[in-house]
């Protein structure tokens, strides 16, 4: 999950496994595979950068996880 903001400056997270594709048209928007339309104040790289990041912890703890079991 990442966490947007909408431009009423309210906070989600949003599940990034469902995203479709991403659009700067000029607002940033967000269609998921379920047919949602998410408009947010991120921009098209700011989404992009949380997108790696959440995936990176997310491989990470799998590995290092299976490092300390060892």
């Amino acid at each position: 999950m990442i966490v947007l903001t909408r431009h009423n400056d309210t906070r989600f997270a949003l599940n990034d496994d469902l995203i479709e594709t991403i659009e700067e048209c000029p607002d940033t928007t967000i269609k998921l595979t379920n047919g949602k339309i998410y408009i947010v104040a991120e921009t098209l790289a700011e989404v992009l950068d949380k997108i790696i990041e959440v995936r990176q912890k997310s491989v990470s703890n799998v590995y290092f996880g299976a490092e300390i079991k060892r």
